[in-house]
């Protein structure tokens, strides 16, 4: 029975005329409307023919970034349908499928839309496939609508296709649609939303609090935000003329909002109910807060409430102004987790959450003037993520570089360089970069392209059900309670109850695993699916499996090497050899981090990350010996197994390896006596201020020539002061004005001989004569050298050494700035004439003679 009036209700409906209209000319169409208008619920129902308006029935494909996003749409469709999921709408996600004979709205993820899309490129029997928060910029998203022009493009004209987005930024969308077609972009259809007035408050928090960094939040920025909760639910910074209504608060993160909500026991005491809602959330959780409530409550959540859901009863958002997104470090093969502040149209989002039933207030926990620093948009997935898996998917569809593929930001090359470099190392794709049969295996396993390597060969070696059991555990990261080892991890998760989220979804995975296994004939030993290694051993095998680089080897007490050349910190060390399931390297920290992992002996690590072995001669710098040293060695990667000397090392390859530590480190690992440094100070000022014939200097002019004085295996035999006389301007006799233009010493009227201190002249300055003030009486001009073109900067001391003033005009100082100083040092130093007219003077080295 259809809910005739929650229809009614929806906004959108107003656009679905000029949607379906559009549809009919172009069979493309980009669809804005903000969150909570109906777009993703309304919207299929109609297309699919499911409101008895007269339109013919279609199959529709709805697909969501989230899984908690894609169950929460079905459940509302099926409740506006008078149904249950699984009935006329139908839910597929990871490891949980409803979907009946009847079905003709079905809702998936976009990681399960690409899946099917790999296996059935034509979508036989799909109508419509709408592809849901386009603006949110995930990565499967970019690809999937990526796929599906292609789709339209070749195989199947008639297919429809809307991208429904919550931002107005639609026009690269309907460029992306269309292509090269006849008749422009896409159409756009605007569905207006039924939104209230939002008053924004800014509510800074304390100075002195931190900016966040990697994943840490400062707890004195939570305190805030919990305070800044307490007085909204309390009614003093509530929204005017409102009856209070509900708070949703937004934070970065599960452990933020766990901190928070520790923080409101005050609140639960006086009747109102906390709920903290994110991707790992229980599913009662996630349904009570999305079914409202009598109870006020305050709702706990990450950004998937910006626009993916409508959280009934809000008339208050606080937002901390920050957001959890994934980054990778693709030179190390680290992957992490950033809190980053929130761009302007994820805050507006935000705050649009206030006012869709009523008028209502936001409260961002920020200083208004730091809005100007903010981004426009979030950064695009594709510009920051692993793409290890977009890269098979992009092999697997007959695009290796993804050079062809309508997204609207090119996969960096870096990024796509690191990735096809693991899928050849996984033997997931060719030298050319084209998918194998095993690349096509892997992707269908439906994880990423290490943990199904590591799911079918481990399958082989420790038994299908124990690999499919530790890669379930490798695709979401377990709690942190569980511990930091592997089989520990493995045990904990086997012991929890049903009732456990965590466990839950671990479980539904094993079996989604195993099932594809058996589909695919991979079962493992024995038929059973049971391997003949130790539990143990063959959980940390399939670990090493998926991240073979990542296998480390002890290196000190609690410190490793990893095979990548990446040092890792692990408290719990002591095992010679780790299978390191998870780490990260904090910003601005020297080692990364093991967050899980599992220890293996060296037969495991070089089974699992043979590919990696080389034996081979090395011939490198010894920085603190200043020597080439040369080996045999027989490394796993960067992890010496043994070496030993190499007796006759190719000379080419020594001088290469001296080289190459001066290009890393500088000629600072040359031997640069006093006189050769002074000398070079000297050319680099004449070649700085009367160019040639004088000589560059410069660190990257002298590799050139260092490289004609090396001989044997040390840097020792360079004489730079050699190497500096042999560049003089010789030829022409210029050499011989050295001393004249560029003096090491200059004479003052004292008679003293100061030596000229061109140290400043690299950092742009000039050279400095650093000398007692008595010693210039006499003197009406500044010192000056290179042929009277540059005057001296003098440093004027006291009779003591210590500074009195500087001047480059050594007339006016006697003018104007003398007689400052005459009288603040006369009475400290009476036995040194301080005469009132210094120009007339006597020049002194010495103080009068005592009586």
């Amino acid at each position: 029975m259809l809910r005739t009036e929650a229809l009614h209700r929806l906004p959108v409906r107003a656009a679905l005329p000029e949607l379906t209209d559009a549809l009919d000319r172009r069979g493309v169409a980009v669809l804005h409307a903000p969150p909570g208008t109906g777009k993703t619920t309304l919207v299929p129902l109609a297309l699919a023919g499911l409101l008895d308006d007269g339109r013919p029935p279609a199959r529709v494909l709805v697909a969501e970034p989230r899984r908690l996003a894609a169950r929460s749409a079905a459940a509302r469709m099926a409740w506006l349908l008078g149904e249950r999921t699984g009935g006329s709408v139908g839910l597929t996600v990871r490891g949980e499928r409803r979907v009946g004979a009847s079905t003709r709205v079905e809702v998936v993820t976009t990681g399960v839309l690409l899946q099917r899309l790999q296996r059935d490129q034509e979508l036989a029997g799909v109508d419509v496939v709408l592809v849901d928060e386009c603006h949110e910029r995930h990565l499967d998203a970019d690809t999937a609508l990526a796929f599906l022009v292609d789709v339209r493009a070749a195989l199947r004209p008639e297919l429809r296709l809307v991208a429904a987005s919550a931002t107005a930024d639609t026009q690269s969308w309907a460029r992306l649609l269309t292509g090269l077609e006849e008749g422009g972009p896409a159409p756009v259809v605007h569905g207006r939303g039924a939104s209230h007035p939002v008053t924004v408050r800014h509510v800074p928090p304390p100075s002195g609090v931190r900016p966040a960094h990697g994943t840490r939040v400062d707890p004195a920025l939570l305190r805030h935000v919990a305070a800044t909760v307490r007085r909204a639910a309390l009614g003093d910074d509530g929204p005017p003329g409102a009856d209070g209504g509900d708070v949703l608060c937004f934070l970065p993160g599960a452990g933020e909002i766990g901190r928070v909500a520790g923080m409101l026991d005050d609140l639960t005491a006086a009747g109102w109910e906390v709920l903290q809602l994110h991707g790992r959330a229980p599913a009662a959780v996630q349904d009570a807060v999305l079914a409202g409530s009598a109870t006020r409550r305050v709702v706990l959540a990450t950004s998937v409430a910006e626009s993916s859901l409508t959280v009934p009863g809000v008339r208050t958002v606080v937002d901390s102004g920050l957001a959890r997104v994934p980054r990778v470090d693709h030179a190390r093969g680290l992957g992490s987790l950033a809190t980053v502040r929130v761009s302007h149209a994820a805050a507006a989002q935000r705050t649009g959450r206030a006012g869709r039933e009523a008028p209502g207030v936001a409260l961002r926990c920020w200083d208004q003037a730091e809005e100007s620093r903010m981004p426009r948009f979030p950064a695009p997935e594709i510009a920051v993520a692993d793409l290890t898996a977009f890269a098979l998917q992009a092999a697997c569809w007959g695009d290796p570089d993804a050079s062809s593929l309508a997204l609207p930001d090119a996969p960096p090359a870096g990024a796509m360089a690191a990735a096809l470099e693991t899928l050849r190392a996984v033997g997931a794709v060719d030298s050319d970069g084209r998918a194998t049969a095993r690349g096509r295996a892997l992707a269908g396993l439906g994880v990423h392209p290490r943990l199904a390597r590591a799911l079918l060969d481990g399958a082989e070696a420790a038994g299908g059900r124990l690999a499919a059991e530790v890669v379930a555990l490798l695709s979401e990261e377990p709690p942190r309670s569980w511990g930091a080892d592997v089989p520990s991890v493995l045990r904990a998760a086997r012991r929890a109850g049903r009732d456990e989220p965590y466990a839950a979804r671990w479980r539904r995975e094993v079996r989604r695993l195993t099932s594809a296994l058996e589909a695919a004939g991979r079962t493992g030993r024995g038929g059973d699916g049971s391997g003949d290694l130790p539990e143990e051993s063959a959980a940390g095998l399939v670990v090493a499996l998926a991240y073979p680089e990542r296998v480390a080897a002890l290196r000190g007490r609690d410190s490793y090497l990893m095979v990548s050349g990446t040092r890792a910190e692990h408290a719990a060390g002591g095992a010679r050899w780790l299978a390191v399931a998870a780490a990260d390297r904090p910003a601005g920290a020297a080692s990364a981090r093991v967050g899980l992992a599992a220890e293996i002996d060296e037969d495991t690590a070089l089974r699992a990350a043979g590919a990696l072995r080389r034996r081979e001669s090395r011939v490198a710098f010894d920085g603190d010996r200043r020597v080439v040293v040369a080996r045999e060695v027989d490394a796993l990667g960067a992890v010496e197994l043994t070496a030993r000397p190499l007796a006759e090392p190719e000379p080419e390859r020594v001088r290469e390896a001296l080289l190459a530590a001066l290009r890393a480190e500088g000629l600072r690992l040359l031997r640069w006596p006093e006189k050769a440094v002074s000398l070079r100070r000297r050319l680099d000022f004449l070649h700085r201020e009367l160019g040639a014939p004088w000589p560059d200097v410069s660190d990257a002019a002298l590799l050139g020539v260092v490289a004609d004085h090396l001989s044997g295996d040390s840097l020792a035999v360079v004489d730079t002061f050699a190497l500096l006389t042999g560049l003089l301007p010789w030829a022409d006799g210029t050499a011989s004005r050295l001393d004249e233009l560029a003096p090491e010493r200059v004479e003052v009227p004292s008679g003293s001989r100061v030596r000229v201190d061109y140290e400043p002249v690299a950092e742009g300055g000039r050279p400095v004569l650093a000398v007692k003030l008595q010693e210039l009486f006499g003197a009406t001009s500044t010192p000056t050298i290179a042929d009277g073109r540059v005057p001296l900067v003098l440093h004027l001391v006291s009779p003591a050494g210590r500074p009195a003033a500087v001047t480059s005009d050594l007339e006016s100082f006697w003018r104007q700035g003398y007689r400052a100083v005459r009288a603040e040092l006369r009475g400290r130093y009476p036995r040194h004439p301080w005469p009132e007219d210094p120009t007339t003077a006597e020049p002194t080295r010495r103080a009068k003679p005592r009586r």
